[in-house]
């Protein structure tokens, strides 16, 4: 066990699948095994220079043979980051059942929580580079497992699975098949990437695993917690802002205790503003789940117009509410520290970084869940 468990740990593992699906070093003029040199013409690509916080950590220039690959997986890999969460799960909320985006978003920030702070407490590095060509540079100084953009992926892909089953008919052959095809594109995104070995991924798909059998018997009860007590939005607040105040203290500055701020500031901000949504009775509240109570609806060019405008509707109040207070909070934290405006680096101070953080994307969950439903009604959107 313990010799598999080194091999799943080799980079050359990772390595020899880049080379497979086509990328190399720029600098490697002679490809070994299962592969071929790049051949005259082949475009290279290059990286912009970084100087990571760790020092082991980097991003080399890499020669790509297989354009397929490179921009599946490229793809791939955005799936699992934040672009795809800001769009993906207020998508879900305005347009096809807060129900489900309420489940998703409990999922994504339990694994995204105990993910993130599984890599700095165990502290294994990501593949070494060399033979491992990195593709992505915000990460490389963060530690690799789990990789949280396999907890993700399996999370969100797995809980939609099972909390739509009984909501709605569909062919659940079909679902399970999207559910396994998107959380193995990202998985395997990741080892394209070069940003964890096989053990980080294995490792992320098993944890989530167990997290989803563990806390689905509780999800009905969790479901109704918003509704249980006015003292409710206080331990919504609270015990999220002590968990990522208290993160591990890492050996060098990473973006890990700031996206998992973010992550679990968003989760508590949705939390509380279904509670705003049920206490003072704003919006209908999402209805429990049933035995099949519906069946999907055919996509329409005015049911696709009118999800689309709604979306951007919302985008659009949730940039302009995340701008304004992420600049009215940084503005009173540089005058209580009194911290030169502007200072980058002072950003990073825990005493400014957290609470900056927390409070700006507890209000973008609040104004998704809560204004934008309000905002569409007014418009007649609804």
């Amino acid at each position: 066990m313990a010799e598999l468990l080194r091999s799943l740990r080799d980079s050359q593992l990772v390595a020899r699948f880049q080379r497979r699906c086509g990328l190399f070093p720029a600098l490697e003029d002679n490809p070994r095994e299962n592969s071929a040199g790049p051949s005259e013409g082949t475009t290279r690509v290059p990286e912009v220079a970084h100087l990571p916080a760790n020092p082991q950590a980097y991003v080399e220039k890499h020669v790509v043979k297989n354009y397929f690959y490179y921009y599946l997986f490229r793809f791939s890999a955005a799936l699992g980051q934040e672009v795809f969460y800001i769009t993906f799960l207020p998508f879900t909320h305005w347009n096809i059942d807060p129900y489900l985006s309420r489940r998703l978003v409990m999922i994504w920030v339990l694994v995204m929580y105990i993910g993130q702070v599984a890599k700095d407490i165990l502290k294994w590095p990501r593949p070494s580079s060399p033979p491992v060509v990195k593709l992505e540079k915000r990460v490389v100084a963060e530690y690799g497992m789990p990789s949280t953009h396999a907890m993700a992926a399996t999370a969100i892909s797995f809980t939609l699975l099972i909390s739509s089953m009984d909501r709605y008919q569909y062919p659940f052959a079909l679902g399970l098949t999207m559910a396994v095809v998107f959380s193995t594109l990202v998985c395997l995104s990741r080892l394209y990437t070069g940003m964890h070995t096989v053990l980080d991924v294995l490792g992320g798909v098993l944890i989530t695993a167990f997290l989803i059998a563990l806390t689905y018997p509780a999800w009905t009860l969790i479901d109704s917690l918003d509704s249980a007590s006015p003292i409710f939005p206080v331990c919504v607040i609270v015990v999220p802002f002590f968990l990522c105040y208290n993160y591990p203290v890492s050996d060098f500055y990473s973006p890990t205790r700031a996206d998992t701020t973010t992550i679990v500031a968003a989760g508590a901000g949705v939390t509380l503003g279904f509670w705003i949504n049920h206490f003072f009775q704003l919006v209908s509240q999402p209805s429990p789940s049933l035995p099949v109570i519906r069946n999907i609806p055919p996509l329409t060019t005015d049911m696709l117009v009118l999800g689309l405008t709604k979306f951007t509707v919302g985008i659009v109040l949730i940039v302009l509410v995340r701008q304004l207070v992420q600049n009215l909070s940084l503005q009173v934290l540089f005058s209580w520290f009194k911290v030169v405006t502007r200072n980058k680096e002072a950003r990073r101070r825990l005493e400014i970084e957290v609470p900056y953080k927390f409070v700006t994307y507890t209000s973008v969950g609040i104004c998704a869940t809560t204004f934008v439903p309000m905002l569409h009604r007014f418009l007649g959107l609804l």
